[in-house]
């Protein structure tokens, strides 16, 4: 048996391993948010569609977040799809310390409350099933409440460490 292209050496598993790999995974990107004393948000690249019937969604959020306390108790969350047009956007929701619903953010109250995000490709307020623990992470389940398919644009999507557009 020969080798494959690429599978020369190996290294064991550790987190600096995982991350590099998952530099080279294209990933598309979303805003998760939710209603608390102050609204919280965050820019997530593990959103997966879970099922269609019923239909149920999951994203991963760490532990130390600053958006963790209020989506631990959080009963309806904002999933948003953000267009390539919106890299700032992403920028600020995931940068540690920022104001992310300062006035450079345009936000309105939804149903259930949520924070629904202005001008991005589609947007779903989801009502939370379950979170499991998961290292240093929770990986949140939730059912599709309600939504819109709002906006046409190409999607935004990470890869290599960076927001970016699809190709041709």
């Amino acid at each position: 048996m020969t080798a494959s292209p690429g599978l020369g050496h190996t290294r064991t598993a550790s987190p600096d391993l995982l991350r590099s790999v998952f530099r080279r995974h294209a990933a598309g990107v979303a805003v998760i948010t939710a209603a608390g004393e102050r609204p919280v948000g965050f820019t997530a690249t593990s959103l997966n569609s879970v099922a269609a019937e019923p239909p149920l969604v999951s994203f991963g959020v760490g532990t130390a977040s600053s958006s963790w306390p209020v989506l631990a108790e959080a009963e309806h969350v904002g999933v948003h799809i953000l267009g390539e047009h919106q890299r700032e956007l992403a920028a600020t929701f995931a940068r540690s310390g920022a104001d992310r619903f300062g006035p450079s953010t345009f936000w309105r109250s939804g149903p259930q409350g949520v924070p629904l995000l202005d001008g991005v490709l589609a947007w779903l307020v989801c009502r939370v099933v379950t979170r499991v623990p998961a290292g240093d992470h929770h990986i949140v389940i939730a059912q599709v409440v309600e939504g819109e398919p709002a906006g046409g644009d190409r999607p935004l999507v990470y890869h290599q460490g960076r927001f970016t557009g699809l190709r041709d």
